[in-house]
């Protein structure tokens, strides 16, 4: 199926019609603007963390969701224990490599994971990309100190590696797989002063995948809509505070005509 707005939108509307149930085990400084945006497209968020229950709730969701970006012992316990359960059950798992590169610890349990779990999709920015397979690599706290088109050849590796799709965010959004590349253009300068709002992408990503079963597809679609969704937010807003509330709303709102007209997509 060819990735266009008309099937961008379709996508859009099954998770809306279904609100399939995400699992995100993320970290707490995103957790509620990661919730409402997952509301907001129509999709239903859990945010479960304790080892003795995340498999139980891997059981019933329909996507899972992993954001290293508070780590602790207990937590990294209850990655591994529901990315084992979502394999076995057969559901779709992102993972976020927040700040990979930065510390020892962070690099090495990414690693670990996806050793232990190749995911079928990673979404992060370039640093945190590069970080995944090249020990030189540095990450500025959890911030890129790469450019987006430094990391394609590592994304290219990634994705032979793990046969996942490797979506590298930032101005230009880059999802990769072992066939393809495409190349997405939207979104707004102010959406980087927000928190949490790169850790939305992954979180829609699983929103995305977990009601389309080609993951290339759901990343393409899943990025598009975020993009687009901040450009108009950011057309009624006076700042970055501002551009939060307006976020939820324009992925509330968003209909065929928007992702027509101002999808940027190569």
């Amino acid at each position: 199926m060819p990735i266009n707005a008309e099937n961008i939108f379709a996508n859009l509307e099954n998770v809306r019609r279904r609100s399939p149930l995400v699992h995100n085990i993320t970290n707490y400084v995103v957790m509620n603007t990661t919730a409402n945006a997952l509301l907001a497209v129509g999709a239903s968020p859990v945010m479960a963390h304790a080892p003795e229950e995340v498999e139980d709730m891997v059981n019933i969701a329909l996507a899972l969701v992993i954001n290293i970006g508070t780590l602790s012992g207990h937590w990294v316990e209850a990655m591994f224990k529901a990315a084992l359960r979502a394999k076995k059950k057969g559901i779709p798992i992102v993972l976020d490599p927040v700040g990979a590169g930065a510390t020892p610890y962070r690099t090495r349990t990414v690693r670990e994971l996806i050793q232990a779990v190749p995911p079928a999709i990673v979404r992060g920015n370039a640093s945190e990309i590069m970080a995944m397979i090249d020990n030189l690599t540095k990450t500025k706290g959890v911030d890129s100190a790469a450019a987006t088109e430094a990391a394609l050849d590592s994304a290219s590796h990634l994705s032979q590696q793990l046969d996942s799709v490797v979506c590298v965010s930032g101005e230009t959004d880059y999802i990769v797989d072992k066939k393809n590349v495409a190349m997405i253009k939207n979104g707004h300068a102010w959406m980087p002063k927000v928190t949490g709002l790169g850790c939305t992408a992954s979180a829609l990503c699983g929103a995305f995948a977990a009601v389309n079963p080609d993951p290339f597809a759901a990343t393409a679609s899943a990025m598009a809509v975020m993009g687009i969704a901040g450009e108009i937010a950011a057309e009624k807003s006076s700042g970055p505070g501002s551009l939060q509330v307006e976020f939820l709303d324009a992925l509330f709102n968003l209909n065929s005509a928007e992702i027509e007209q101002r999808l940027k997509m190569a």
